[in-house]
């Protein structure tokens, strides 16, 4: 059976790409199923990020491989947290990583409060055929953390397609249908065939 590797350690991530990636016939496997290696994610775009995940992982393993790098990019704040989302006030602690963002937008009036949600994700083989898709979600930074069914930033994050709402007070299905990394991903399905056949 060929193999995929999900440059990620995340159980949940594996069990959901398992799922996606079962009728093609493919083993879904995850970094923690291999001796660990350093990854320096030093990028400066999320692609940048995506891609020395998988290309370290790619040179490591000899397999195909598929990450992904994702972010909340703020316009009043140029761009931050960006490509440090996960680490903006530490080690992917998200609790501080809000109240940060909420300090550094005090006095930014509400009007003023837009950011966007980006996914990128990049799978490379051994041969170095690529494919690269890309997801986003627009939206407004809240004055306070909302909703209990997201991580991360979703508290603070007001969708434009649900006006009223943080993202984490969305059910899955409403998340999965908007979300940067859902959009992504269903762009990767339509041109996975395409890539992993070639």
């Amino acid at each position: 059976m060929a193999t995929l590797v999900i440059a990620t350690k995340n159980e949940g991530k594996a069990r959901e790409y398992r799922a996606m990636f079962a009728p093609f016939g493919i083993e879904v496997k995850t970094l923690a199923d291999f001796p660990e290696f350093e990854i320096n994610e030093n990028g400066q775009t999320f692609e940048e990020n995506a891609k020395i995940k998988a290309q370290t992982a790619v040179d490591h393993l000899n397999l195909p491989v598929m990450a992904d790098d994702s972010g909340l990019c703020v316009d009043a704040l140029d761009g931050a947290p960006g490509v440090h989302s996960a680490r903006y006030a530490g080690d992917h602690d998200d609790e501080a990583n809000n109240a940060k963002l909420l300090r550094e937008l005090a006095d930014v009036e509400d009007d003023k409060r837009t950011a966007h949600f980006h996914t990128t994700i990049v799978a490379i083989k051994p041969d170095g055929a690529k494919l690269v898709t890309d997801g986003r979600v627009d939206g407004h930074i809240l004055r306070s953390p909302r909703g209990e069914n997201g991580f991360g930033y979703d508290p603070l994050f007001e969708p434009v397609e649900h006006p009223g709402l943080a993202m984490a007070e969305l059910t899955a299905e409403q998340k999965n249908a908007i979300s940067h990394r859902g959009r992504a991903l269903r762009d990767f399905m339509d041109k996975f065939s395409g890539w992993w056949e070639a």
